[in-house]
């Protein structure tokens, strides 16, 4: 049985790399250039608003982090080789994913500290230091979270590290540590916005916060199963929220504004390396500190709705996995037999197996989430 097994891996991953070989200068220049071409709407969305915004100064750190981020990447890339830091494909995904075993990963622990790094040179010293700091604390918290899962799914050259019930003990503590520190230094206040209404909802804030933490950091995660999807998709919504923020209040939260784009140039450094086909995985450790640090900016700027409108995707992507589990389970405690929604979850599998290529996929997502991010700017604009 396990010979058998292993012959028909062999025998995928030869056919995955027939077809990938013919399509493979019709990939790599759409890819390219899509991925140019998001950097260059980038910057230009950020000239435009350093011109027109009062204390906005955004295209310059992501243009920085951008590069500095790329270069580390590209440095650490041979060391993760040296050391056989490898991705290991789980048996149970698309089978034109074996193509992808033995891709370097872990490439979070290269472009998050960078973004930090940079954020808080930037910052230190001024009145929104203490915030952009707590952010940090709590940013490189998860992806030591992220970094332990990653090491163990490693040793045991299986695609899960930590198991469901470890990893959401640790991202609880956390982010239950990160909201009590918030709420007792008036970082997080007790109301929500929602559009253009507020609401006050006292204590509330405890679990609603925890809650954020956790859906963003584990959605991330989801997002995160074709190459260049959820970098690109993050840089997309971080540039939104900077800018979010700065339409809001040009004159204060200047320092989350700029945090925003600096993990935006961040993940873009990334992309460049991480576009398909791939050179480097970003991990448990990437994934988990992206989501985190969009779920502990959303909730100190008060941008709960402004992130769910741009992280639409994300969202998709956790809320498919919920829908498929949970219709499997009624149908099969009803009717014997497990009734699947969709092909194969988080979504973007359900879209590959529907044949769908990869690229294709990826781009369309950052189109729907560009789409997202310049319908909330219009809605603040306009207010």
């Amino acid at each position: 049985m396990k010979n058998g097994k292993i012959k028909l891996q062999a025998y995928i991953l030869k056919k995955s790399k027939k077809l990938f070989d013919k399509n493979k200068v019709l990939f790599l220049k759409n890819n390219n250039q899509q991925v140019i071409v998001l950097f260059g709407l980038i910057t230009l969305i950020c000239i435009f608003f350093d011109f027109n915004l009062q204390n906005s100064n955004l295209t310059i750190p992501f243009i920085i982090t951008t590069l500095v981020s790329s270069a580390i990447t590209l440095i650490g890339i041979p060391q993760l080789k040296k050391i056989k830091v490898k991705q290991v494909i789980r048996e149970e995904g698309p089978k034109n994913h074996f193509i992808k075993q033995g891709t370097p990963t872990m490439g979070g622990i290269f472009f998050i500290p960078i973004g930090i790094i940079i954020s808080n040179i930037l910052y230190f010293n001024t009145q929104d230091y203490k915030v952009v700091l707590t952010l940090s604390v709590l940013i490189i918290f998860f992806m030591f979270i992220g970094l332990i899962d990653d090491l163990l799914s490693l040793k045991k050259q299986f695609n899960t590290g930590l198991n469901s019930n470890q990893k959401i003990i640790l991202q609880l503590i956390i982010s239950l540590i990160f909201i009590i520190f918030c709420a007792s230094n008036g970082y997080i206040n007790n109301s929500i916005q929602i559009e253009n209404r507020t609401f006050n909802i006292g204590n509330l804030i405890y679990p609603l916060g925890v809650f954020v933490l956790l859906a963003e950091s584990n959605s991330a995660n989801l997002t995160d199963g074709l190459d260049g999807l959820l970098s690109g998709c993050s840089v997309i919504i971080f540039a939104g929220l900077s800018i979010t923020i700065l339409i809001e209040n040009s004159i204060n939260n200047t320092g989350l504004s700029q945090l925003c784009i600096v993990m935006a140039g961040a993940c873009m450094g990334f992309l460049f390396l991480n576009k398909y086909p791939a050179k480097l995985f970003m991990g448990d450790s990437g994934s988990l500190a992206i989501g985190a640090s969009m779920g502990g900016i959303a909730l100190i700027s008060n941008n709960l709705w402004s992130l769910l409108i741009m992280g639409g995707i994300l969202f998709a992507e956790s809320i498919s996995v919920i829908i498929q589990v949970t219709i499997f389970k009624i149908s099969k405690k009803l009717q014997g037999k497990g009734y699947k929604f969709f092909l194969m979850t988080p979504l973007h599998h359900h879209f590959e197996l529907k044949g769908n290529n990869e690229i294709r996929i990826v781009s369309s997502f950052w189109l729907v989430t560009l789409l997202l991010v310049i319908s909330n700017l219009i809605f603040f604009i306009k207010d």
